[in-house]
């Protein structure tokens, strides 16, 4: 079984913004899979399906961005998900908008939802994939710049992105190993 986290902060107030990028991609995903949302466990919203032949968890935790791991934790012990069957896409500030990274462990790199999910989870070994948001404007501080929206000028490069990192999450869902998923999409 494999688990699928996206990064956001719940409500419709936040539903466009640049922190909420990981709801976006899930709910990519849950399109192009027919999966739908129905469930609320231990503060996340499940859809589950099979993708091939795994067994498949999309996540889109409720606990708001800072307290993500709260929601994981739970989730990974009920299922008996491993950390390395659990893939989280999340924004990131270093990352130009439209790029995309993936990597296999690492610190929370300043990110307060990965710090979360690293504090409950307890390893940093889990596979990622990071969608670049850019850094803030001048003047603007680093959280008025993820909870706002896409520039109308970046939106067709955030598309891509999400596109992007649903196509990389597929190929890894379809059996292949996280490094080679790396390689193919790095």
């Amino acid at each position: 079984m494999k688990m699928i986290v996206g990064l956001g902060n719940p409500g419709k107030k936040y539903q466009d913004t640049k922190h909420n990028i990981g709801f976006i991609t899930l709910d990519e995903l849950a399109y192009q899979h027919k999966f739908t949302f129905n469930k609320s466990k231990f503060e996340a919203d499940v859809a589950e399906g099979w993708v091939g032949r795994e067994k498949t968890l999309f996540v889109k935790p409720q606990t708001f961005m800072n307290e993500s791991g709260r929601a994981v934790r739970p989730l990974m012990d009920y299922y008996n998900i491993d950390a390395k069957d659990l893939l989280v896409i999340y924004d990131d500030l270093d990352l130009p908008v439209g790029k995309v990274r993936l990597r296999q462990k690492g610190s929370a790199g300043g990110h307060n939802g990965i710090k979360s999910i690293i504090q409950h989870i307890g390893t940093q070994d889990f596979n990622r994939i990071r969608i670049g948001i850019d850094r803030p404007y001048p003047k603007q501080t680093v959280v008025q710049h993820v909870l706002s929206g896409f520039p109308k000028e970046v939106h067709e490069d955030m598309l891509n992105a999400v596109k992007k990192s649903a196509e990389a999450t597929n190929y890894w869902l379809e059996g292949h190993e996280f490094i080679d998923t790396m390689n193919h999409f790095n």
